[in-house]
């Protein structure tokens, strides 16, 4: 029987063989960090992770970790193995993780994006036996239009709204999402106009990559006039947006591609804006990869396994009800 590297998902994929966690929601003695969004992120004792990520994990979470900071490329002697980080090309500093051991090699995808975007690192990877990959789109009706007729819609979006005598706001995550908002709205002569926590992540943003285009301000509700008001989703019916009077708000997703999205959203529009993989690109970063096997994780994890296998390929959802398959190797 072959051998694998042996992975276990629990509340976080876990390499038991090496100590190593991967992505896991809770504090964990030593752990490789993707990216700083929130659900990726928790009070761990050891992190693995990019420069950028650990600057803004600092502001998002606080406390004190010891930090192994690797630069895209580099490969260290890391827990019984051989770790090197790639661009994974979601937000800035987001990496995969791809790891050499005796038993073989693993790649982690963590979230990722195969199509360049306007504030990420570009997406690289290596061949490897064993690929765990995100799968948030893994349904063929999830593949996104081209960006720039997106953002082109996006910026109609805005002129017809001030156009109108309104204030158009844009709804994005305040990492990630909100910068590639933002240089789409500078772009095109508009000037951004940031939420507190967007303001904070894109100060960051700047102060780590200095091509950053400068333009934006604060929010203000009394001035937000002949601005693009540029929120986090959550923030969304705050009291800060009523005090703005007529407005017109579009929220930017990949989930945008469901039927009513922006009714859902109680938005008037939603662009197809998305930072991560969709189902072409899922298919076409397994043909980069060529694994032995494929493990799934978020999303649509079950039904692209299934889709995979179809296609003559070894592939598993990366959920409890799989342990007694995965363990059969």
């Amino acid at each position: 029987m072959r051998r694998l590297i042996t992975i276990l998902h629990q509340r976080g994929l876990h390499l038991p063989e090496h100590g190593l966690w991967l992505d896991p929601h809770r504090g964990k003695p030593l752990a490789f960090v993707s990216h700083a969004h929130s659900d990726h992120i928790a009070r761990h004792r050891e992190v693995l992770m990019t420069a950028a990520t650990a600057r803004f994990m600092r502001e998002r979470l606080g406390g004190n970790r010891t930090e192994h900071i690797a630069t895209f490329g580099e490969t260290r002697e890391f827990a019984t193995g051989r770790a090197t980080l790639l661009p994974a090309g979601h937000i800035l500093g987001s990496a995969q993780i791809f790891f050499e051991t005796a038993a073989g090699s693993l790649l982690y995808t963590g979230d990722f994006k195969l199509a360049p975007g306007l504030t990420a690192e570009r997406c690289e990877w290596r061949r490897a036996d064993t690929l765990v990959m995100e799968t948030t789109f893994g349904l063929p009706r999830y593949v996104m239009p081209p960006r720039a007729g997106v953002a082109a819609r996006i910026v109609n979006f805005c002129r017809e709204t001030l156009d109108a005598g309104a204030v158009p706001v844009l709804l994005g995550y305040s990492l990630g999402k909100a910068q590639e908002i933002i240089r789409i709205v500078l772009a095109a002569g508009l000037t951004p106009m940031l939420h507190e926590s967007v303001w904070k992540m894109t100060e960051i943003h700047r102060e780590l990559c200095a091509e950053f285009p400068d333009g934006s301000v604060r929010f203000r509700a009394a001035s937000a006039k002949g601005h693009v008001v540029v929120f986090p989703p959550n923030a969304a019916n705050s009291a800060e947006l009523e005090k703005i009077g007529a407005r017109r708000t579009a929220i930017l997703t990949g989930w945008a591609l469901d039927p009513g999205a922006k009714y859902r959203s109680r938005c008037e529009e939603a662009f197809p804006l998305s930072d991560h993989a969709d189902y072409d690109e899922l298919l076409r970063y397994v043909e980069l990869v060529q694994p032995k096997r494929v493990l799934t994780v978020h999303g649509f994890a079950a039904e692209f396994a299934a889709d995979l296998r179809r296609r003559g390929i070894e592939a598993w959802a990366l959920a409890q009800e799989n342990q007694l398959e995965l363990k059969l190797g």
